[in-house]
């Protein structure tokens, strides 16, 4: 990518955790093990857990020399110097809020999200920031695989184009928010709102709506878990949430129902049968 080596954070992570104690140590040693000639800063964020995420944040940043250790000996690729930092929020605020509390803290030049109960492939932040510096980019995500609550592949990889433009996300919110590199200072200019609907996908359409396309990597370098309380899971909630963003972006009732029918026919193609 033509770029120095540095331990000075290009990316941030935002990882919010909410009683995430069994799978959060997998999601950060995911992010831990990234190949690259950069510098990362995670920032994990807890919301007020009521179960262990608290202290497995903080094992896990405890541990991360001997992790480190480990990976010098990997023949593989180099690994990106991490500095784990934890963050506990006051009181609970919620997942749009508590990616902001990260989002306005963040150093590095380019921002990514991850949930605490997913998890990425090794070669995924290097492969996205080499898109982003080569096409001066906005936005880069990635394919998924499915995963089951148990970590276990479900055997169903959803793919995503090679561009996104505004209007193709009205039809169908292809962007995972697991997998999503862009810049800190778009993220910083809108931030994510609005918990009782989509805030990944409202921040998503307002980028998109006035800096025009996102990149897609068709490659599954996020696994993503499909937690049995996910709001996914609840069909009738999230379509009143799917209608609820469109409202709140401004569009008519007619034009709402009318890109609604085409992400529930998309969602049938998708998942064939996941969900639906």
């Amino acid at each position: 990518m033509g770029m120095e080596c540095t331990k000075e954070p290009l990316v941030t992570v935002v990882m919010p955790a909410y009683n995430a104690e069994k799978y959060i140590r997998r999601a950060i040693e995911s992010v831990c093990r990234q190949q690259g000639c950069f510098g990362i800063e995670l920032l994990v964020i807890d919301d007020r857990s009521t179960d262990g995420t608290r202290e497995a944040a903080r094992s896990c940043r405890e541990g991360y020399e001997t992790w480190k250790n480990e990976a010098s000996g990997n023949k593989r690729g180099q690994r990106c110097p991490c500095e784990i930092v934890c963050i506990f929020n006051p009181r609970n605020l919620g997942v749009a809020e508590t990616r902001n509390v990260g989002i306005r803290r963040a150093r590095g030049k380019y921002i990514a999200f991850l949930d605490a109960d997913d998890w990425w492939s090794e070669e995924k932040l290097r492969r996205q920031v080499g898109y982003l510096e080569k096409y001066d980019g906005i936005l880069c995500a990635t394919g998924r695989e499915l995963m089951n609550s148990d970590g276990s592949s479900m055997g169903r990889v959803i793919s995503i184009p090679g561009e996104i433009t505004y209007k193709m996300l009205l039809s169908t919110n292809s962007i995972p928010c697991s997998s999503v590199l862009m810049k800190t200072a778009v993220a910083q200019e809108f931030g994510m709102c609005h918990d009782e609907l989509h805030e990944d996908y409202i921040l998503w359409l307002r980028v998109l709506k006035k800096y025009g396309k996102a990149y897609g990597i068709d490659e599954p370098l996020l696994k993503s878990r499909m937690s049995e309380g996910g709001k996914s899971r609840n069909k009738l909630k999230s379509a009143k949430m799917q209608y609820g963003v469109y409202r709140y972006m401004g569009i008519g009732r007619i034009r709402s129902l009318f890109y609604f029918l085409q992400y529930a026919v998309n969602g049938v193609l998708k998942y064939h049968g996941s969900f639906w």
